[in-house]
């Protein structure tokens, strides 16, 4: 039997609470009430054959109406006329009148008055939240124990835009750093809506932008290099990582530069005199062009020899045009034909690039048209490292 029963209509209430509408139209002024629900009831063929199953469920569904109880719902009847019973009232739908009688009906009374206290705090300090809490009104709920400390990351914010401080750095009483971290989803929306255009960097997007879309530092993606020749060494050290604008103050007689993508390749770099190897660039590859010694400086690019290896070297020139490439020619890879992969299909490079030499696009178009095989990729760990030593050691006084 599937005919609706208090608990039904009880049902698409919690339903509508769930989906934050009857708390909603408070702030948005949409009417709901009286609401009807529609009820799934008897049909004649069971009114004929199962008359006593549908006077127990018409009776259960009045004992639960306001009628019997003095609230919650009325029911709307309709008369049914059954060629073995005569003329009967149905209950055709559930009618709550107004919204104390939805509340009461799925015991939401007090969460509702909390949600009400909490929007009125929330609407006397920022009005301009009326349409978000009317979109987000169970994250006002679920926050409620939060919202004091919320209100001070507001105010905080609003009183120092962009500070250009670290997270650690905000001296917010009764909030520590944790507590913005683990709610930074939650602040993105509320600071979007108080804080003035100016105040937001729109393209840093996520959690993992909040720091630089509202001004605040962070940490500086560190470049790694290692120096090839000991007489360059720094104390001893040779392997070293530091943040961009120390790596642009470097002041050494480095005559070459070899930038690889591969991190294993770069600890195991040849040496070579008057060089040092850049690695692990990963997306910090367009701040290069940054270090102003670099553009007065050979260097060589080793990247996969694939299409997105190729995308890569006429990115890197984009804003370091002398930059030449290594390993990435047609005679590697075809050197290397049983070390042969297969290049991701979601890493081929689809643009067109304008800033390779005629040798390194014609293979570029080999490749990216499947001539040589199927995706065909040479990774950089496989070419054998005597040819790495000998390709570095040809580089040798070339300018």
């Amino acid at each position: 039997m599937s005919w609706s029963t208090p608990a039904t209509i009880r049902a698409q209430l919690e339903k509508a609470w769930d989906s934050g509408r009857l708390l909603a139209a408070r702030m948005s002024g949409e009417s709901l009430f009286p609401l009807e629900i529609r009820l799934r009831r008897p049909s004649a063929r069971d009114i004929t054959e199962r008359f006593g199953a549908v006077m127990d469920w018409v009776n259960e569904l009045r004992e639960q109406s306001q009628e019997r109880r003095g609230y919650g719902y009325d029911l709307r009847w309709q008369q049914v006329n059954n060629r073995v019973h005569g003329s009967n009232a149905i209950p055709v739908a559930a009618v709550i009148p107004d919204e104390a009688q939805a509340l009461r009906l799925i015991g939401r009374q007090q969460d509702a008055q909390r949600f009400q206290a909490l929007a009125d705090t929330l609407l006397h300090h920022h009005p301009e939240l009326r349409d978000w809490i009317a979109r987000r009104p169970l994250s006002v709920l679920r926050h409620a124990d939060d919202w004091p400390r919320l209100l001070a990351v507001l105010a905080w914010f609003l009183a120092n835009p962009r500070p250009g401080l670290y997270l650690r750095q905000l001296d917010i009483p009764g909030v520590d750093t944790k507590f913005i971290e683990t709610r930074r989803s939650l602040l993105v929306e509320l600071l979007d809506v108080v804080l003035p255009a100016t105040a937001i960097q729109r393209d840093a997007s996520g959690v993992k932008g909040f720091a630089r879309r509202y001004g605040l530092r962070t940490e500086a993606p560190q470049t790694r290099f290692r120096l090839l020749d000991q007489a360059l060494a720094i104390h001893g050290m040779r392997d070293i990582a530091v943040p961009p604008e120390e790596f642009a103050g470097l002041n050494l007689p480095v005559r070459r530069v070899f930038i690889t993508e591969n991190r294993t390749n770069g600890l195991a770099f040849p040496d070579a005199a008057g060089s040092l190897v850049i690695f692990g660039l990963g997306y910090g590859l367009e701040r290069l062009r940054e270090i102003p010694w670099l553009h007065d400086t050979a260097i060589w690019y080793w990247g996969d020899i694939d299409t997105h290896g190729f995308g890569i070297l006429n990115r890197l020139r984009a804003g370091l045009p002398h930059a030449r490439s290594l390993l990435m020619d047609r005679a590697t890879l075809m050197a290397h034909q049983p070390l042969w992969g297969q290049e991701p299909e979601d890493k081929r490079y689809t643009g067109h690039p304008t800033r390779l030499t005629a040798d390194e696009q014609a293979l570029f178009e080999e490749l990216h048209a499947d001539r040589l095989g199927e995706r065909v990729r040479l990774e950089q760990e496989r070419i054998t490292f005597s040819a790495v030593e000998r390709a570095v050691a040809a580089t040798e006084g070339v300018t």
